[in-house]
């Protein structure tokens, strides 16, 4: 099945380097969900401090954001220490939220071809149901584009 603005946002429930992330713990709330590829890499990074720059803004607007890789708990806690990120990070490492989220495709890089993340942010409602999609993002302007749609 495929996700688009008005399904119901499949459950999470995620270990986080400082605990859990369930989204079912933010029913009533508007919550940001991005999926990017790999901890400390160019892209993901760039992203993920976008985010950070803008989290009071999140903030005042009552949105959690969460950041969802594959990547361990370990591995979120450096990435977080060494950027000084403020959003939280999520661990999927059988990519099972991926799949259920449909980001867990196949790429190429040089010719191989892989399994991996395709870089993609839901906007979910308070209502559980998701409101926006941005598929295959560009990383420049992209946290900007969300806080927008976050606060109509």
């Amino acid at each position: 099945m495929m996700l688009e603005p008005g399904s119901p946002a499949p459950a999470i429930d995620l270990a986080t380097d400082s605990g859990r992330f369930r989204l079912a713990d933010y029913a009533g709330k508007t919550v940001v969900v991005y999926f990017y590829p790999k901890d400390d890499t160019s892209g993901c990074t760039l992203e993920a401090k976008d985010f950070t720059t803008l989290s009071s803004e999140f903030e005042r607007l009552g949105v959690p954001v969460v950041g969802i890789s594959p990547d361990g708990e370990k591995s979120h806690a450096k990435f977080r220490a060494k950027h000084g990120l403020a959003v939280q990070l999520a661990s999927d490492p059988d990519q099972a939220v991926a799949n259920a989220y449909g980001v867990w495709k196949e790429k190429s890089m040089y010719g191989r071809k892989y399994m991996g993340i395709e870089r993609t942010t839901f906007l979910i409602g308070p209502d559980g149901r998701i409101v926006e999609i941005w598929e295959k993002v560009k990383v420049t302007g992209h946290a900007e584009a969300v806080l927008k749609a976050a606060g109509r």
